[in-house]
């Protein structure tokens, strides 16, 4: 391909590819690199793009030398972005070929999704302790107006119901701010080690209040690795705090850190810390929807604890930040374990 071509492709801000009418790639700029990073490789168009949808759509753009769009998801570890990839017939005095472009449409559909999710879900949550706050204070205002002891038991319900409903508004805050930063990958290198110290240290009064044994062996010689400190707190805070809560009186939860020199899913070296607990368990047609916004498994008992059906919610899409995976495996009876897996590289 000439200079002159080249140049065209760098000018354009989009990740762009150019493929000849034999369907060999021709060339790409730099952008398009970073979706696949054998995009200017001078191949055949499929063997590089292993996608039948953007195979056909070129073959109709070569066909009828009309544009064509078609919608393109491009996996990154556990992140996923979503493109709108367009076809143009070009045809000159240099060359003849195919331009593809891709446009990120992944922040617009998720800004539709979330706008959704947020109205139906969280009238759904603030239905119920808006309506015993009304009623209480109804009651207040009316028959139970000079009764002492009716006010002082209503009051105390009506604090828990608006402590509710703080938590819920704190979280849903918290789950925005993770989302916006998603796609920006931390650079700070800390001791995961050190940090996963603090937290039970921090989280062993809970364990004593709830008659649960907590323990972490540290290992030795574990390396640093890239993470936001603050996220990582919360997801180990918020783990570790949920195998406490439900797990039941006398049980064990034990965490344990290692060093995985190559992770089969990520395909690199990995940090994987285990979070296990001997309590009653998970059914398994509840473990792959754990981390849905306000899915609960008992509702009344999760609120009861203090939940807000957003912990899990919040944690996978830390973890997506960090481009790591979260995975849950349990058998009723036998207890769960909650793995954390986090790249080194």
């Amino acid at each position: 391909m000439t200079e002159a071509v080249q140049s065209y492709l760098d000018a354009i801000p989009l990740p762009a590819v150019f493929i000849g009418i034999d369907r060999r790639i021709l060339g790409a700029n730099a952008a398009a690199l970073s979706i696949q990073i054998n995009a200017a490789t001078p191949l055949s168009f499929v063997l590089v793009f292993r996608q039948p949808a953007l195979s056909d759509a070129l073959d109709r753009c070569i066909a009828t030398k009309d544009k064509t769009r078609v919608s393109y998801t491009h996996n990154e570890g556990s992140l996923k972005t979503r493109y709108d990839v367009s076809f143009a017939y070009v045809s000159g005095n240099m060359i003849k070929g195919v331009l593809m472009c891709f446009q990120d449409t992944t922040e617009m559909e998720q800004a539709g999704e979330i706008r959704r999710e947020f109205v139906a879900n969280v009238s759904h949550e603030l239905r119920t302790p808006l309506t015993a706050l009304l009623g209480f204070i109804e009651t207040l205002q009316g028959p139970a107006r000079d009764d002492v002891t009716a006010r002082t038991r209503f009051l105390d319900i009506m604090s828990v119901e608006a402590t509710r409903m703080n938590r819920l508004v704190g979280d849903l805050l918290s789950l925005s701010r993770v989302e916006e930063n998603e796609r920006s990958r931390p650079k700070e290198q800390i001791d995961l080690t050190r940090l996963l110290q603090t937290v039970v240290g921090n989280l062993n009064p809970v364990a004593k209040a709830n008659d649960v044994t907590l323990s972490f062996a540290s290992p030795t010689n574990c390396p640093t690795i890239a993470a936001d400190p603050d996220q990582m707190m919360q997801v180990f805070t918020n783990l570790i705090e949920n195998a406490i809560k439900y797990g039941g009186a006398q049980a064990e939860v034990s965490i344990a850190l290692q060093h995985l020199h190559r992770d089969r899913q990520l395909r690199k070296p990995a940090l994987q810390i285990d979070i296990t607990d001997t309590g009653p368990g998970i059914e398994a047609l509840h473990i792959p929807r754990l981390t849905e916004r306000f899915y609960r498994i008992d509702s009344h008992r999760s609120r009861e604890k203090g939940g807000t059906g957003l912990g899990l919610a919040i944690v996978k899409h830390i973890i997506n930040r960090h481009r790591g995976r979260l995975n849950i495996t349990s058998t009723p009876g036998q207890g769960s374990v909650f793995s954390v897996v986090l790249p080194l590289e």
